[in-house]
């Protein structure tokens, strides 16, 4: 299904989005990635929205990537007696393993590791950041805090530690078991929350074994130092800002959205811009503007991505959401404005033969007539290249391989076609021709670029590029065999 713009949309899919009318009507409004919350829900919902998804891809003939995001450890605090308690500004308040009802006094904080990487001075945030404590004296099994600004604390309130790099794995037993059933399920990104080093990168990926590719969610301050590591260990990116937001001051999470989104694009890894982008349409059918120039904003940096979350999981106009989206990514796009800052901030990368290929084609078509490029991929490298590029035309991705069509559903720019295995670079140029045709890119009289890789099938390869006709008389006149 070929869209009118360049970025893609992911919708988490939820209980405003379960049945398969709702799910093929989200899928042909713009979602072109589907992501389902192992927060939330069974494995037997998962499993049937994974089934559903897979239908709507069957009887669109549209590949759609299916993005599984783990929950991660969750720190929260025990439950109290006399439920809510009202935490005043300079009272004192402990943390600890006691399992005993929490008062107004203390509570538990059942995760031992915690006690053992804390430190005085070091600042903890309950209840999204609402309520802030400062550690005064700590042990192996509490921590004396005051409370630096007040509020309402109450049962299983979840708990964030800004300052501290936590010895805890960003995959908890839940967190394997969900890995195991969604891979074995068949989906083709995982999402890891909590990523704080690359070593949490490395156990996912060994964990996955091939089966998906892996994706980091960026929403810790460790990560933020770590990111270059993180981004090298990872397939993707999902800058997370909501728990990033409660983690750091939120004025310092604009500028690092922008610096990742950079990262990404010039190391040719796509990058989801996600949290809270229409929040206001979960009881709304329209965004505020506020948000809409937050999502524009995110289109102008050249990100892969955006997402919705609650908006298409459990609101009340999942479907407007994605329409609005799509309305406010194609609006953006057509700005004269959005192609000046997206070249201005291209990096030139020269590092290899396959970068020089990418990096012509794009040159190529955009001081001629050429009105795609269609580049032969098996791992998904070659595309993925080519949309570092940002080029004008649309990018057309051919591959035999029915995973990495639904991998790059994620990608900028990029459609992805479905081709047989190719052994002669004539075929090649004359399935490209056909797809650019078949989806509406090109017309007989028009010329596309092809990128491939010779000998074919072997993953990393490119080596030829090719400016052909799109009428097939021409093909077998001109090109070798």
């Amino acid at each position: 299904m070929q869209r009118q713009r360049n970025v893609k949309i992911v919708a988490t899919l939820g209980p405003s989005s379960s049945t398969y009318e709702t799910i093929r009507a989200l899928h042909e409004a713009g979602a072109d990635v589907f992501r389902l919350n192992m927060s939330h829900g069974s494995h037997d919902e998962i499993a049937e929205r994974h089934k559903i998804i897979r239908q709507v891809e069957k009887d669109l003939d549209s590949p759609i990537a299916i993005l599984a995001d783990l929950q991660g450890p969750k720190l929260r605090v025990g439950a109290f007696a006399e439920g809510p308690q009202e935490l005043e500004e300079g009272a004192q308040f402990r943390l600890d393993l006691d399992e005993a009802p929490g008062d107004i006094t203390r509570v538990q904080l059942p995760h031992r590791e915690i006690f053992a990487a804390l430190e005085p001075g070091a600042t903890l945030l309950v209840n999204d950041g609402k309520i802030r404590l400062k550690v005064e004296d700590c042990g192996a099994d509490f921590a004396d805090c005051i409370v630096v600004t007040g509020g309402t604390i109450s049962d299983r309130k979840g708990v964030n530690v800004p300052d501290v790099v936590l010895p805890l794995a960003a995959l908890s037993e839940k967190d394997r078991n969900d890995l195991e059933f969604v891979c074995q399920l068949g989906v083709d990104w995982l999402a890891l929350s909590f990523v704080q080093r690359a070593k949490d990168v490395y156990d996912a990926r060994q964990l996955a074994d091939g089966r998906a590719a892996i994706l980091s969610k960026i929403e810790k301050p460790a990560a933020v130092k770590a990111f270059e590591e993180i981004l090298d260990a990872s397939d993707g990116i999902m800058v997370a800002r909501g728990d990033l937001g409660v983690e750091l001051p939120v004025q310092n999470v604009p500028p690092i959205q922008k610096r990742l989104v950079r990262k990404c694009r010039a190391a040719a890894k796509p990058v989801i811009v996600a949290t809270q982008m229409l929040e206001s349409m979960i009881e709304s059918p329209m965004p505020t503007r506020a948000e809409v120039s937050d999502v524009a904003t995110a289109i102008y940096e050249g990100t892969d991505a955006i997402m919705l979350s609650a908006e298409s999981a459990a609101g009340d106009y999942p479907i407007e959401a994605v329409t609005t989206m799509d309305n406010v990514a194609r609006e953006v796009e057509s700005d004269p404005t959005y192609r000046e800052i997206i070249e201005a901030s291209r990096t030139a990368h020269r590092a290899s033969v396959a970068d020089g290929i990418v990096a012509a084609a794009r040159e190529i078509a955009e001081t001629t007539d050429i009105v795609a490029i269609c580049c032969f991929t098996q791992s998904g490298t070659t595309a993925s290249l080519v949309a570092r590029e940002r080029p004008r035309v649309p990018i057309v991705a051919m591959t035999s391989q029915r995973g990495t069509a639904r991998r790059l559903a994620l990608l900028w720019g990029t459609n992805t076609f479905m081709t047989p295995e190719l052994e002669r670079f004539k075929q090649a140029v004359v399935n490209a021709a056909r797809a650019a045709r078949s989806i509406g890119l090109a017309r007989e009289q028009d010329q596309i670029v092809v990128t491939a890789g010779v000998p074919f099938n072997v993953p990393g390869s490119t080596n030829i590029l090719r400016v052909a006709p799109c009428d097939e008389r021409l093909i077998y006149n001109t090109d070798p065999e």
